[in-house]
């Protein structure tokens, strides 16, 4: 019982050039790649199914090594806030949605950016006041990081005047020193906790929209990162195994263990590994710090366009130590948080002191602000760096005023690090970033916004588009350690496709958004089918 893919290009991925005609699958498994007519004859008596493509290309099924999906399905059935430019157009967007909701009812918002309004400022509660005082809102902003609220919600959070700061987070004050409405981090914590309560009908429909969409996308998988923040653990859980229950539908879900649920799941037999056809458990996830957005990012030095802050430490130096050990406890790598500088050398000294289980690997998410001394350290661990070069386009240039000159000749440095031989694996961030692959390999090739003409911002760490897309593939294996099975089309490795209707390399970068999804292919099973 075998699968013939045929009729398309395919792109191995071994190397820039290598292209061959066909692939021969048996029970989920590449058996050989090479030309139609010869696996044919070779394998006629075992082939039973013979899938015509009709064009295009099939690549290794795309992954995106650093996502949240229950978190992009909520963004797809919220108000969507990340493209808008003035703070006039967010107040109405909110005046119509209030309109539609029940008095009482919270009014949620995913993605504002203040750095796309002139001046770019962050609104005041009162601004939000005025849009209705009949319900709490709530406008999360791009990073996740921080969230801005009326007066309704301080209330119900009990945030006032006197209300301390926690440990790990920051509430803004205005000049009278009240509450300006904007929090920071572990401080959104308070008004996360009088939220209402989310159910398993919620947590299932935004995974499944989610899943829908990632299929759509042309993604066969996904690292996510959801186990921490719609109260019950395990609930989360069984929710990724009822949705993405390896059979009807497949997807390679490996799911990031906040540090704070680790052990708890680990007691109820929820190791690290396999859990079903295609769905696993990962890397302990640790924060080491916030966003250079919300100047949350901790830097060794003060923040060019505020020296007041270096950022926020999410814990101690020491106590990233104890958390790191503890997951070393349970036989767990880690994936560290880590965007700024300082950040970066607290994840160092812990991974240092408590090395990585063998044959696993630590990760460390976004790093987007290195320094030489740091590179070099890095270079002598089994880590892989999750990066998103989606950020590029999204935080220049207003990101060269937070960090100055400098620190930018090591700030997002794709090309540097794969240069040294320091493995990179290819996310979004969504619901940060939009999870469009296409777009995170446009920017990892042309480090500028799709429709700009300039050369990019610090050209020089610009990707050739062969090493984008394998950030996307190889990188993405390499970080869970299963690279000798995924991330290309080769023998024995699994038979997981991403098919486009056009061949990226015929292209120029604008001409690759326009490219779609023709199938999308996990485990030989096709999940997404384009029109």
């Amino acid at each position: 019982m075998g699968t013939l893919w045929y009729g398309a290009k395919v792109r191995t991925l071994r190397t820039e050039d290598d292209i061959q005609e066909a692939v021969y699958v048996e029970n989920g498994i590449i058996q050989e790649v090479g030309e139609k007519e010869s696996l044919i004859r070779k394998f006629e008596e075992s082939i039973t199914d013979y899938q015509d493509v009709s064009g295009g290309v099939i690549y290794p099924g795309l992954v995106d090594s650093h996502l949240h999906m229950i978190g992009h399905g909520e963004k797809l059935q919220r108000l969507d806030l990340s493209e808008v430019t003035s703070v006039n157009t967010l107040m109405e967007l909110l005046r119509q949605k209030a309109k539609e909701l029940p008095e009482g009812e919270w009014l949620i918002a995913e993605g504002f950016n203040e750095n796309l309004f002139t001046p770019a400022v962050v609104p005041h509660r009162a601004e939000l006041d005025e849009v209705t005082s009949r319900h709490p809102i709530v406008l999360t902003r791009v990073c996740r990081h921080a969230m801005l609220v009326n007066s309704y919600a301080l209330e119900l959070a009990k945030i006032h005047k006197d209300t301390p700061n926690p440990p790990g987070g920051l509430i803004e004050k205005d000049t009278e020193g009240l509450p300006s409405g904007y929090l920071h981090d572990q401080a959104q914590e308070y008004v996360r906790d009088v939220m209402p309560s989310i159910d398993s009908t919620y947590l299932e429909r935004a995974l499944s929209d989610s899943l829908e969409d990632l299929w759509s996308q042309g993604f066969t998988g996904a690292h996510t990162e959801d186990l921490n923040y719609y109260g019950d653990s395990l609930l989360t859980i069984q929710t990724f195994h009822k949705i993405i229950d390896g059979e009807k539908r497949k997807f390679r879900a490996n799911l990031l263990v906040h540090h704070e649920v680790a052990a708890f799941l680990n007691e109820r037999g929820f190791s690290y590994g396999r859990l079903n056809n295609t769905l696993e458990m990962g890397a302990v996830k640790i924060f080491a710090d916030g966003a250079l957005g919300g100047r949350t990012a901790l830097l060794r030095q003060p923040y060019s366009d505020d020296p007041s802050t270096s950022g926020v430490a999410i814990y101690s130096r020491e106590k990233i130590r104890h958390i790191v050990k503890e997951a070393r406890m349970l036989n767990m790598p880690v994936a560290i948080h880590t965007i700024g500088d300082l950040a970066l050398e607290y994840a160092l000294d812990a991974i240092e002191a408590h090395p990585c289980p063998k044959g696993k690997r630590d990760r460390l998410i976004h790093l987007q602000v290195t320094a030489p001394d740091l590179l070099k350290r890095l270079q002598k661990l089994p880590v892989v760096l999750d990066i998103q070069p989606r950020f590029v386009a999204s935080d220049f240039p207003w990101v060269e005023e937070r960090l100055g000159s400098e620190r930018l000749e090591y700030a997002f440095a794709w090309n540097t690090y794969l240069n040294m031989g320091i493995k990179c694996a290819g996310g979004s961030d969504a619901p940060i970033e939009p999870p469009n692959p296409l777009l995170g390999v446009h920017a990892a090739v042309t480090r500028r916004k799709p429709g700009q003409s300039h050369e990019g911002y610090y050209p020089n760490e610009k990707l050739t588009l062969f090493e984008a897309l394998r950030l996307f593939t190889v990188g993405s294996a390499e970080a869970i350690s299963k690279e000798s099975e995924t991330g290309l089309i080769e023998k024995g490795y699994k038979a997981d496709f991403t098919i486009f209707d056009q061949d990226l390399f015929d292209l120029t970068p604008d001409e690759w958004l326009d490219v779609k999804v023709k199938k999308t292919v996990v485990d030989n099973s096709v999940m997404y089918e384009g029109k």
